[in-house]
């Protein structure tokens, strides 16, 4: 069972969503997120480490982290807000981690991300909206950290599939440019990313089709352009991991403008 809803807010610009899920998952994630557990209890992976989440938990998350989730007690209820990313850009957020993925309930740390949250389910105006908003921004800022989480290797074999995954590639290229035999390597990257490299790539090519997609890109036209042989193989990881197809997303972002 798995259900998705977007909440209504006043604010322009600002997406929130609730969803309901019994189902285990694992993906990258493609924004700034700060998500608020509101029914049932979980026990996922992120950055290395296993957390434990019930109602009142917040999770935060940037483009780019894994989440694996390894039990639910029973469905699980979270709301999930995405934060602008051009306003965590001004605060110089640009190569910071989320030095803190989870908030336990009680964590006064937490406070202004549950004031954001209050406000969107309270219906609150524009400027109350936009006043939550920013001081939640602002939290997020503070819990980042500029300590690397990852090896000089695993960062410099993520840094070549970003800037190159609309490109072929083999595993002894991204071995060579990481500075690690491919042994190690895939070792090292399934270790601290939680997932590994040829999963990562794809993930991230998904979320350029995505972003594609968007922009008003013929679905028939993305594979290419992301790296993926063709058509087929485009709508397979499309349809697994953004639970839909390519071209029934772009039409649903045309729609939506």
């Amino acid at each position: 069972m798995s259900a998705t809803d977007s909440v209504p807010v006043s604010l322009p610009g600002l997406r929130v969503f609730r969803s309901t899920t019994d189902q285990l998952r694992v993906g990258m994630k493609e924004h700034h997120v700060v998500a608020r557990s509101e029914r049932g209890r979980s026990e996922w992976w992120a950055q290395g480490k296993v957390y434990r989440s019930g109602p009142g938990s917040i999770q935060l998350k940037r483009p780019g982290d894994v989440h694996r989730d390894i039990a639910h007690d029973g469905p699980i209820t979270y709301q999930v807000v995405m934060l602008p990313a051009s306003e965590l850009e001004q605060l110089g957020d640009e190569g910071k981690v989320v030095a803190t993925p989870h908030l336990a309930l009680g964590d006064e740390r937490a406070l202004p991300f549950h004031r954001l949250h209050d406000a969107i389910d309270a219906g609150a105006d524009p400027l109350a909206l936009e006043v939550a908003l920013t001081e939640a921004i602002a939290a997020f800022a503070r819990l980042a950290s500029a300590a690397p989480t990852h090896t000089p290797p695993v960062r410099r074999a993520m840094d070549y599939l970003r800037e190159h995954l609309g490109d072929a590639m083999t595993l002894d290229d991204l071995a060579r440019e990481a500075g690690l035999d491919k042994f190690h390597l895939c070792r090292a990257f399934r270790a601290q990313i939680g997932m590994p490299p040829h999963a990562y790539l794809t993930h991230l090519r998904i979320a350029r089709a995505k972003q594609l997609l968007e922009r008003g890109v013929r679905a028939s036209e993305v594979a290419p352009r992301v790296g993926l042989y063709d058509q087929s193989q485009l709508n397979r990881h499309f349809r697994r991991i953004v639970g839909t197809t390519p071209a029934r997303y772009g039409s649903a972002q045309a729609r939506a403008v």
